[in-house]
């Protein structure tokens, strides 16, 4: 498929990427910005853009991958003329979004966490399609089901409970090891020493139902180590809340 990238940064770098491996021609990639949109458009071979009303109309797919605030507004801009489908990569925007700006239109959303430094294999990356029709919903899925082995329908609302899944076991995990980081840099401890930790939590759960394999003195109502952790962090009240508010849901 001919395609234009409406985006240059993590998602649609990644994108970029394994659509040309599978074999798809970028015609041409848009940025509010000229360098990331030539960096991105050498990358995959195409022209690049910082004007929308330029925009290639004869392409198969327009995919925007934007931030989620300004998403509305750059498909408002696009040319009316286009011939192709329109879709997004958002997990957390209705699909209808785009329903004022294209006859075609709908998702794509890879259900995965990217950055510029690490390559992923896209292979394995849960893809969700959602399309306003039966016609668009069988083309995304040619597409998505050309670049992973895991595609699969989904409307915007279990979209979005994907999303806020999402957030919780990748950018608030995250977050949560750079406390811990946080907590053994206070006491002259390497992050390096809880990296085997890490590891073995996340290969449980890639086995087992998460509320199973759940351990710390939370589940176990151990009350005493609780109150100690508590004492080590009475400098930081909102930690200290923080560590409460968990506890009590593992609890």
């Amino acid at each position: 498929m001919d395609i234009v990238l409406l985006g240059s940064g993590n998602v649609a770098t990644h994108l970029g990427g394994a659509l040309v491996r599978a074999g798809h021609r970028i015609r041409q990639v848009y940025s509010r910005t000229a360098a990331p949109a030539q960096t991105l458009a050498d990358a995959v071979g195409a022209r690049a853009t910082t004007d929308l009303a330029t925009i290639d109309v004869q392409a198969d797919v327009y995919i925007i991958s934007v931030k989620d605030d300004v998403l509305a507004a750059v498909a408002a801009q696009l040319p009316p003329t286009l011939q192709g489908i329109v879709v997004h990569t958002a997990g957390s925007v209705d699909m209808a979004v785009l329903d004022e700006h294209a006859a075609d239109y709908g998702v794509l959303y890879p259900l995965q966490t990217f950055s510029k430094a690490k390559a992923v294999d896209f292979a394995t990356v849960p893809i969700a399609v959602e399309a306003s029709d039966e016609a668009a919903s069988v083309r995304l899925e040619a597409l998505a089901g050309s670049l992973s082995r895991r595609v699969f329908r989904c409307d915007s609302k279990q979209r979005i409970s994907l999303h806020v899944a999402a957030v919780f076991a990748c950018n608030f995990t995250n977050h949560f090891y750079g406390i811990a980081a946080d907590i053994l840099n206070r006491y002259d401890l390497d992050f390096d020493l809880i990296r085997p930790l890490v590891l073995e939590t996340a290969q449980k759960v890639m086995e087992h139902q998460p509320k199973d394999v759940q351990t710390g003195p939370a589940v176990r109502n151990d009350l005493r180590t609780m109150e100690k952790h508590l004492e080590l962090l009475e400098a930081d009240p909102a930690l200290a809340r923080l560590y409460r508010l968990i506890s009590e849901r593992i609890g």
